[in-house]
């Protein structure tokens, strides 16, 4: 077992340590067989002993491999900017000439949305000169239809009364606390009677759900993975370096720095 840890701890350490050598470092190669098992027990017994060093490691490559994939990612949503753009139907809050737009593709159903909706709520506040646009993406739908009544619920408001109330609705359905098959009709209604509107226009449902449907087209072109989706970027002149995907729940600052990279 001990051998098994060695080896394991060795190839770990020496595939993160041997690219940062100075170029005229002696390469393994250089050393006798003899020589290299030798350093091999050295390195492992030192790393047995300093377990700290593979968290380091660890924590290193991680981050490597973290910002790798949110490069590609931002690459990826790039191919769709265009799309992104037209909002023809999409609730939005936020003046139309920002420099920045904010997109998060949601659905009423998810928790992680849920836990995400007050830090919108607080980042929005912080940048008024930002616009946000909430693209439904029903990805619960099969297994929970309130998922999709909500969507059309504050579209259709978002087509009568416009983004204050669609905002209210929308930050009131998660304040109920009910998600993951816990939402009900009855909390929808009383979100929407409490956002000051009537009954639903039943006639707004077919443009709603092909709205939804555009939607779920769209992430999984950006390449999305899950609810929340969350996409900062510039109105024009976007680059990989300029745009940031947020793939889950983050902080009021991660999201504030992505707006501030998007301004840039």
């Amino acid at each position: 077992m001990k051998n098994r840890y060695h080896a394991a701890a060795l190839s770990l350490a020496l595939s993160f340590t041997f690219t940062s050598l100075h170029a005229d470092a002696a390469a393994p190669a250089d050393f006798t067989a003899a020589q290299q098992a030798r350093i091999g027990e050295i390195a492992a017994d030192y790393l047995v002993a300093h377990p700290q060093v593979l968290i380091e490691v660890s924590k290193k490559l991680q981050a490597q491999q973290a910002a790798i994939k949110a490069q590609l990612m931002a690459q990826s949503v790039l191919k769709g900017h265009r799309l992104l753009m037209q909002l023809d139907g999409v609730p939005v809050k936020g003046p139309q000439n920002s420099k920045v737009i904010v997109t998060e593709f949601f659905d009423y159903e998810c928790i992680a949305c849920s836990m995400m909706a007050p830090v919108m709520e607080q980042v929005m506040a912080s940048n008024p000169d930002v616009r946000f646009a909430f693209r439904d993406w029903t990805i619960f739908a099969g297994r929970y239809p309130e998922s999709t009544q909500a969507s059309r619920r504050g579209l259709d408001i978002w087509k009568q009364k416009g983004a204050e109330a669609y905002m209210t609705y929308h930050n009131g359905i998660y304040r109920t606390g009910h998600n993951e098959g816990k939402l009900t009709a009855a909390d929808i209604e009383q979100v929407a009677t409490a956002a000051g509107v009537g009954a639903e226009n039943i006639a707004t449902r077919t443009p709603s759900d092909s709205l939804i449907e555009g939607n779920n087209t769209l992430a999984e072109l950006l390449g999305l993975t899950g609810t929340p989706g969350i996409i900062v970027m510039p109105a024009e002149n976007a680059t990989a370096d300029n745009t940031t995907v947020i793939p889950g729940v983050v902080s009021a600052q991660v999201m504030q720095q992505a707006i501030d990279n998007a301004m840039k």
